[in-house]
């Protein structure tokens, strides 16, 4: 290797991090129940759609990023330059309260991945907060994104767990390549869920605010791009895995789930203890993670949109805002975790809902800024990618509008 081979792969590497932590960050408490359930219930029969997911989150990952670097502004700084402050602050309202109620996810996915171990959820959810709230306020994106980097090594536990259950291989290959399709309600309900979490508002906002917070410009987009495609590779690798266990194991012994926690437990006397472990330490893992970044995300959409300084390097007299959103979310979703007998579906579907009517919304946002020549210059959308990322957004609201309906009908 050369020494201009060698600049340019060090400049890649140099940029790689916001993209990977992006793609780790969305298999949270919330898909990896999705795809366990998915797994139990219909065995290898979705694994098909992991593709697909992987391609959409490529192209919509992608192009965040690249508007990131290109114009040295988060997506919510873009969105009120380019549509006014009403609709921007109509998004961050929305924004505010989804990534609010996924934070809950998170914590309630700590707490139940910790119960498995023998830890009462009245020590893990405040621990937890604390030790994320913490990290937030460490001073330095750098080492922020160190850490949580090191702790996306979690996912590995799933992968492990696939070989430990002992699946059939070929078949599962064959099923990934080959889509089956039903008219079942509860199948199409389940394949929308699939979908639907895999791409979320929030990872728009992630995604863009962290190429920013990186320093990283227009020179960095061909790393950006190497970040968010191995990114989107390795999460949808992790997809595959968890659908590949409880489809293999689960399945076929007829056991149903309602959440990555149960398929823990249900994993002992089939696969193994160690199956078992593997998959409680990815679920405690993966929600940390998603806990870690969440209210980061948020705090820093809301005072990019409205001009206030953020940060992770901001003190709380430079940034009492930025600071202080990451604080309120902290402290009150591990509160509203230990009430006794808290409607937590209910707060979910909450979040399932806002989700489903923000993400098209700024999916076209998305795709408006990123083809305008004006604000991105020669790095805008080509026809292909433009015409990708509208496939995109088509996908999105159809599904959204199928599970609309599914909802209203009960299923």
């Amino acid at each position: 290797m050369d020494a201009k081979s060698k600049t340019q792969l060090a400049a890649i590497l140099a940029a790689m991090g916001p993209g990977l932590l992006t793609a780790f960050a969305g298999n949270d408490a919330g898909g990896i129940a999705t795809y366990s359930t998915t797994g139990a219930t219909y065995g290898f029969g979705m694994l098909w759609t992991v593709p697909i997911m992987c391609l959409l989150l490529i192209v919509v990952q992608e192009t965040a990023a690249r508007m990131g670097c290109a114009t040295g502004k988060g997506f919510a700084s873009l969105i009120r330059e380019r549509f006014g402050v009403r609709v921007s602050a109509l998004a961050m309202l929305s924004l505010i309260i989804s990534n609010f109620t996924v934070t809950l996810s998170e914590f309630a996915g700590i707490a139940s991945g910790m119960q498995l171990f023998g830890v009462p959820l009245q020590v893990s959810v405040p621990v937890s907060a604390l030790v994320t709230w913490m990290l937030a306020m460490s001073g330095s994106y750098h080492r922020i994104e160190k850490i949580l980097l090191g702790l996306s090594c979690v996912f590995l536990t799933y992968i492990v767990s696939g070989f430990m259950a002992g699946p059939n291989w070929g078949q599962a290959l064959h099923d990934t390549v080959v889509p089956q399709f039903s008219n079942d309600p509860h199948y199409v309900s389940l394949l929308v869920a699939n979908i639907g979490t895999t791409i979320s508002p929030y990872m728009i906002f992630m995604v863009s605010s962290s190429v920013v917070e990186k320093n990283l410009d227009a020179s960095d987009i061909p790393g950006q791009r190497a970040d968010n495609v191995s990114g989107a590779i390795a999460a949808e690798i992790v997809t595959w895995f968890i659908i590949l266990t409880t489809g293999a194991v689960l399945h076929p012994a007829g056991i149903s789930i309602n959440s990555a926690a149960d398929a823990a437990k249900a994993l002992v006397p089939l696969a193994g203890k160690y199956a078992s472990v593997l998959f409680a330490v990815g679920l405690v893992g993966a929600s940390f993670l998603a806990a870690c970044v969440l209210p980061g995300i948020t705090a820093s959409a809301v005072c990019e949109a409205f001009g206030w300084e953020r940060g992770a390097d901001r003190t709380w007299r430079e940034a009492p805002v930025y600071r202080g959103i990451i604080t309120g979310i902290t402290i009150l979703s591990a509160v509203i975790i230990l009430i006794p007998n808290v409607d937590l579906f209910g707060i979910m579907m909450v979040s399932q809902v806002i989700n489903g009517v923000m993400l098209p919304v700024l999916l076209v946002c998305m795709v408006l800024i990123a083809a305008d020549r004006h604000i991105m210059h020669r790095h805008a959308n080509g026809k292909l990618w433009n015409g990708l990322t509208w496939f995109t957004i088509i996908a999105v609201t159809f599904f959204t509008i199928i599970m609309f309906v599914l909802q209203a009908l009960g299923y």
